[in-house]
C-alpha cells in the first residue's frame, strides 16, 4: 500500500516497523545494546548516540503522523528545547510569547540569554505586535499553542506570514498539548514541530522523551548533529514504550477529548467557578481561530474560582481522582497548580501580569469515566467552598 495515502490511526500503528525485518516477530524488538558492531575497520563507526534500531523505528513514525519528512528523538522535552535554541548564536534574537510553559521560560532567562542570544517577549495574539518586535537579528519564533496554563491560541499561519518577511528566521511551535492528530504546525508554514513526548504522544505517565518533525533536510541534519553531540539521545526501551504507545494515540486523543470538553461545560455552570479557559468552549476568545487551525481539542483546561488561596488548597486536597501533579496527557486525570509548580520559577511580577494566580487551577482530564471524574470534582468543590 501507498504509505503517503495512509492515515493516522493506521501510520500510528505500522510506521516503523520494518516488515519482514523482525526475524519473524509482529513487532519490532527493543535493542538494549550500548555498543553498535562494525563490518570491518574502514565501516561506519556510529556509536550508540547516533541511534539505535529502536530509535530509528520511533523516528520513523514520527515522522509518518506528523506527514514530515524527518524526525528526531531526544531524551527529554527540555532537552528538545535545548537543542532547538542550539541553532542560535551570540546577537542573533528570539522572539516568544509571554505565556510559555515555565521550564521554556526557565531556559530562556537562565541559559539562552547568557549565551549572547537576545530574548524579548510579546503578545502572540496579536500579530501587529509581533510585526513590531521583529528585527534584522531575529532568527527564530517560538510558538507555544495552545499555551500553558491559560489556553491562548497562537494563529500559526499567521505568525509564519509575518515570520517571511524577514530573512532566515525559524518558527518553532510546541505542539505537545494537541500532538499531530490535532494539529500539523508544519501544514501551517512553520519550520519545527516539537513535543514533549512525555505527555499526550506516550500518554502513559512513565517516559521522559521530547522529539521534533521537520521537512528541511539541512535543518534535520542540523538537529541531528547537536543531538549526538550533546549526548541528548532517548533510552532504546523508552524508544520502544513510545512506538507502544502511539499505536492507541488516536483512541486515547478522543477520549481525552470528550472528558476534557465535559469538564469544561460542567466547570462553566458551577457557581464556583468565575472563569473556565478551554478553546473548545464558544466563550473562548480564540475559538473560531481554534476551530480553523485544528481538528480538535485535548483534555486540558484551566480555571478560576471565586475563592483564594484556602480554597485552592482545600479543592485540590480533597480531589481523588485527579492527582495532584506537575504532569499532564496521561491515561489518568491530573491537577496542577500553576502558580507554584508549572510556573513556579516565574518571577511573582510576571506572574501577576500574565493571571497566574492562586485561584487559578489547571485540569489534565483522563480516559477515566466521565461520571466519575464530574463527582470528584463536586465533592472536592463542596468540601473547598461547603455544600451547596
Amino acid at each position: 500500500m501507498d504509505e503517503n495515502k495512509l492515515r493516522f490511526a493506521t501510520l500510528a500503528s505500522h510506521a516503523g516497523n520494518g516488515q519482514n525485518q523482525w526475524q519473524g516477530g509482529v513487532y519490532p524488538s527493543n535493542s538494549s545494546s550500548s555498543a553498535l558492531n562494525q563490518d570491518g575497520p574502514n565501516e561506519s563507526h556510529d556509536s550508540i548516540t547516533t541511534g539505535n534500531s529502536s530509535q530509528k523505528a520511533l523516528e520513523a513514525r514520527l515522522a509518518a503522523i506528523e506527514g514530515a519528512k524527518y524526525a528526531c528523538a531526544y531524551a527529554s522535552g527540555c532537552g528538545v528545547a535545548c537543542a532547538v535554541m542550539s541553532l542560535l548564536s551570540s546577537g542573533d534574537h528570539l522572539l516568544t510569547s509571554q505565556d510559555i510553559y515555565g521550564g521554556t521560560s526557565r531556559l530562556i532567562n537562565s541559559f539562552v540569554s547568557r549565551m549572547g542570544v537576545k530574548v524579548s517577549y510579546a503578545d502572540f495574539c496579536d500579530l501587529k505586535t509581533i510585526k513590531t518586535e521583529i528585527n534584522n537579528d531575529t532568527k527564530m519564533i517560538w510558538i507555544e499553542t495552545p499555551s500553558n496554563p491559560l489556553m491562548k491560541i497562537v494563529d500559526i499561519a499567521g505568525v509564519v506570514a509575518v515570520a517571511r518577511t524577514q530573512p532566515n528566521i525559524i518558527v518553532v511551535v510546541d505542539n505537545t498539548f494537541l500532538t499531530p492528530y490535532f494539529q500539523r504546525p508544519l501544514d501551517l508554514g512553520a519550520d519545527i514541530s516539537m513535543y514533549s513526548i512525555s505527555k499526550y504522544m506516550n500518554g502513559h505517565s512513565d517516559v521522559i522523551m521530547g522529539s521534533v518533525a521537520v521537512n528541511d533536510a539541512a535543518l534535520a541534519e542540523k538537529l541531528r548533529v547537536i543531538q549526538n553531540s550533546m549526548g541528548i539521545i532517548p533510552s532504546p526501551f523508552d524508544c520502544y514504550l513510545v512506538r507502544r504507545s502511539l499505536t492507541t494515540l488516536a483512541l486515547r486523543l478522543e477520549q481525552h477529548q470528550k472528558n476534557g470538553l465535559a469538564v469544561a461545560n460542567w466547570l462553566k455552570e458551577h457557581p464556583d467557578v468565575i472563569d473556565v479557559m478551554h478553546p473548545g468552549l464558544h466563550s473562548h476568545p480564540q475559538h473560531e481561530l481554534g476551530r480553523r487551525q485544528t481538528t480538535g481539542h485535548f483534555g486540558v483546561l484551566s480555571f478560576r474560582h471565586r475563592g483564594g488561596w484556602q480554597q485552592t488548597s482545600a479543592l485540590v486536597s480533597a480531589l481523588r481522582l485527579y492527582i495532584l501533579a506537575e504532569g499532564l496527557g496521561g491515561y489518568e486525570s491530573m491537577a496542577n497548580l500553576p502558580c507554584i509548580m508549572s510556573h513556579g520559577s516565574v518571577p511573582d511580577d510576571i506572574k501577576k501580569k500574565l493571571g497566574i494566580t492562586e485561584n487559578l487551577i489547571r485540569l489534565s482530564t483522563g480516559i477515566e469515566d466521565i461520571s466519575d471524574i464530574i463527582a470528584d470534582l463536586d465533592q472536592a468543590f463542596k468540601s473547598a467552598f461547603g455544600n451547596q
